[in-house]
């Protein structure tokens, strides 16, 4: 008997497996790693205020999304679940168009944006003595790009602590991640926003830029970079979609020939 040619294609199929067993586990490794993170803070009472501020929170949160990805994908491909793969292949096609959605948005409303940047960073600058991992991520922030504050270093005077007014050592200054890497000095930062400090006092300290400037600097010297890589993202996330219907079709020819050849 001549071989049925419309058997589903064995490399697709575990092409598909393989590839959504990555994410599933990535995923998992990702949820693990967020819940144990939450779970350490739970143990030594650091609460955030803020849940869109929480690194362990947004790690849950594409964790689980991966992993449901991945899970269909995987136990679709390898069950040839019609019903799995055609969720995978949608919920990737969600996922693909909010993502173009959001880089068009965010190029488009380029200003709009900075503004929003701005207002939750001055934001997080007032509560940074009271949110640990928050604090943790600003002094991150300006000590990878080599920045202080928001737009200036003078909106530092909105947190109560380096406040002018404030009676504490650290009135009118900055964190110590402020400070320049060869600063050996942790109280670098004390009284350096006070008039009586010249410009150039300042810079031999301290970074004078600010991070919203600093952050766009970066994107434009990796725009290369970060274009090659969204490409790349896109074009796996088109290759998993298209190696989803292109199972979905096999597995859809292969019962209809077999309801053609064994009627019931």
């Amino acid at each position: 008997m001549a071989r049925d040619h419309s058997e589903v294609s064995l490399c697709v199929k575990y092409l598909l497996f393989f590839f959504n067993v990555f994410f599933w586990l990535i995923g998992g490794l990702m949820i693990a790693i967020g819940l144990y993170a939450r779970l350490e803070k739970t143990a030594y009472q650091e609460f955030f205020n803020d849940v869109l501020t929480d690194p362990a929170f947004a790690l849950i949160i594409v964790g689980c999304v991966m992993f449901v990805l991945g899970f269909s994908g995987c136990i679709g491909a390898l069950r040839e679940n019609v019903c799995l793969l055609k969720f995978f292949s949608v919920f990737l096609a969600i996922i693909f168009f909010l993502q173009l959605g959001l880089g068009v948005a965010a190029f488009v409303f380029q200003d709009k944006v900075e503004e929003v940047i701005v207002d939750k960073l001055q934001s997080a600058i007032k509560k940074y003595r009271d949110n640990l991992d928050l604090q943790n991520l600003i002094d991150g922030v300006q000590q990878e790009f080599k920045c202080c504050g928001g737009k200036t270093i003078n909106d530092w005077d909105q947190n109560e602590y380096f406040n002018c007014s404030s009676p504490g050592n650290e009135a009118c200054g900055v964190p110590f991640s402020c400070c320049k890497s060869d600063t050996l000095n942790r109280q670098c930062g004390y009284h350096i926003r006070k008039k009586d400090k010249t410009t150039t006092e300042r810079a031999e300290m301290i970074f004078t830029r600010g991070c919203v400037e600093a952050v766009k600097d970066w994107f434009k010297e990796n725009m290369i970079i970060i274009g090659g890589v969204a490409v790349g993202i896109a074009l796996l996330q088109i290759m998993g979609i298209c190696f989803a219907n292109s199972l979905m079709s096999d597995i859809k020819m292969q019962k209809n020939r077999w309801n053609r050849d064994y009627p019931h």
